[in-house]
């Protein structure tokens, strides 16, 4: 955010030219959905702390959207996008460095400085997830591509860099970090502007892939192991449990066309619902973006975010064709940062994490910024709005993270703080109060007495442990039926954490001893409304 200090305060700045229509397509994409965020308290019971933290993201993102505009439009967007691609080059080197130690040097993942992998021998970097590694690494590798071509690098590097870059993607094991591999050739093959020995270079990526794949799949082998991704592409079910929880939101959609089942509610709708053969990790997203718009926001209001979305990226790329060499490289680029994590999000959900949201923002505002807008000199003085905008953005960081410690001292206390005295205390959060009515729920002797604190926890994800309290609270209140759905739908699950929960289903009973509730069945068929 610290960019906002480029822009003029006072002068240079551009024309009374109006920004591109598709610039205001995608900033009005973001509004409507902040805009659902904001309503959905107010119908579908999300708590407050979920609303105000996914609006003041989204926020965020709209924030640095029309600084980059701003920015490409004053014509410092080629300086601005400098700065962002050393800093993402330098993320991605040091990722894939983590990847290599958490591979063939684990001993050396303290968890303090480098993370473990807790996926076997896949490298994870610091971001703790596969999928994600591979995104920031192919983002890195089309930072020093274009920071390559604009001679920012010394020539040599660029292969060096690209090279070690792929190698920590292949170490993923992604299976999107694949497909992304194959498109940045698909770039190199598309974009006639790229110098011709960086257009090689991109073409020969599958290659280069390919080499490291078979040498790390070798090296495994001489170590009597397989590879990590030989065996992710060996998986019995290659979409990994993707193809079921589509199915089930394809479901969720017929039974919600117009209005959804509301803003971050996916989770809750889902879980409540019979789904026998549901895929059995508790899953909080659909991974996919279209399907996520269609089943909270509904058919109509989905196809109309999406719609904006869609115009931006074609006038995106419409605007990829104008401009100087140098300036169209840098929007070329963003386009293809933009293009790369849009791929993930038909597969996953990154952008509902920052680090992937506001980096993908601020290209996407680069990319629509279009040519420089003539600069003329401002009347009189005027205040730096983005100045001011981005202080209090970075502000409302800083007080966020503040916010965070009330309720991680919970799951890590720090001191001799009794637990009843740090759930009081996260309570008090404003963005993430909801941990610490997770905590009160699922530690109480009697989860009955702790029904507001389930009435918001349970929409953040429900998991084997606020299930079974949520199930024991209902029936503690003789909302026995319904404890019954819940329990039934627990089981569903098959979660190992479960057994005890369930066991007593296998001990006889007397004659005139009632079976416990959650070993029978609901007598009436529940949904999620029922609950809320």
């Amino acid at each position: 955010m610290l960019l906002a200090t480029a822009l003029p305060r006072s002068a240079a700045t551009a024309s009374g030219a109006s920004p591109d229509r598709g610039a205001a397509a995608f900033l009005l994409a973001l509004l409507l959905i902040a805009a659902s965020a904001c309503a959905a308290p107010l119908w579908t019971g999300l708590p407050w702390t979920l609303a105000l933290s996914a609006i003041g993201v989204i926020g965020a993102a709209m924030l640095v959207a029309a600084l980059a505009i701003a920015l490409q439009r004053a014509g410092l967007g080629e300086a601005a996008f400098a700065a962002f691609c050393v800093a993402l080059l330098a993320a991605g080197v040091l990722a894939a460095l983590i990847g290599f130690v958490q591979v063939y040097a684990p001993e050396w993942a303290d968890g303090q400085w480098i993370a473990a992998s807790t996926v076997g021998n896949r490298a994870v970097g610091n971001l703790r997830q596969p999928n994600h590694q591979s995104s920031l690494l192919l983002w890195a590798m089309i930072a020093a591509v274009w920071l390559g071509g604009s001679a920012r690098l010394p020539r040599a590097a660029l292969p060096v860099l690209l090279l070690a870059l792929l190698a920590g993607v292949v170490l993923t094991a992604s299976r999107t970090g694949m497909v992304g591999a194959a498109l940045l050739a698909l770039w190199g093959v598309v974009d006639r502007r790229l110098a011709r020995g960086v257009r090689l270079q991109l073409v020969l990526v599958p290659l280069v892939y390919f080499f490291w794949y078979e040498l790390f799949a070798a090296i495994a082998h001489q170590e009597g192991a397989l590879f990590a991704g030989e065996a992710q592409m060996h998986k019995a079910d290659p979409s990994s449990s993707r193809f079921g929880i589509w199915a089930n939101t394809l479901t969720l959609i017929a039974e919600h066309p117009w209005v959804g089942v509301g803003f971050g509610e996916f989770n809750f709708a889902w879980s409540l619902h019979v789904f026998p053969g549901r895929p059995v990790a508790f899953f909080d997203h659909t991974h996919n973006l279209p399907l996520q718009l269609a089943v909270e926001l509904g058919l109509p209001l989905a196809a109309l975010v999406l719609a904006l979305l869609l115009y931006a990226l074609w006038r995106a790329l419409r605007l990829a064709a104008e401009g100087d060499a140098v300036d169209v490289a840098a929007r070329r680029a963003a386009l293809a940062m933009v293009v790369m994590i849009a791929l993930h999000s038909l597969l996953e959900y990154p952008l509902w994490y920052a680090y992937f949201l506001l980096p993908a923002a601020f290209a996407f505002g680069i990319a629509l910024g279009g040519p420089a807008a003539p600069r003329v000199e401002a009347a009189r003085p005027r205040p730096n709005f983005w100045l001011i905008a981005a202080l209090v953005l970075l502000l409302g960081g800083l007080a966020s993270l503040m916010d965070y410690r009330r309720v991680a001292v919970i799951f890590s206390p720090a001191g001799d703080t009794p637990l009843a005295q740090r759930i009081a205390e996260g309570r008090r959060s404003w963005f993430f109060g909801h941990h610490a009515d997770y905590a009160a729920a699922t530690v109480a002797a009697h989860p009955s007495d702790e029904m507001a604190a389930l009435a918001r926890a349970t929409h953040y994800l429900l998991d084997t442990r606020i299930m079974m309290a949520w199930a024991k609270a209902l029936a503690e209140r003789g909302e026995i039926d319904k404890a019954r759905h819940l329990a039934a739908r627990l089981r569903e699950f098959h979660n190992p954490l479960s057994a005890e929960f369930f066991a007593a289903c296998d001990k006889p009973a007397g004659e005139d001893e009632p079976k416990p509730f959650q070993c029978e069945a609901p007598q009436r068929l529940y949904d999620d409304a029922d609950f809320r």
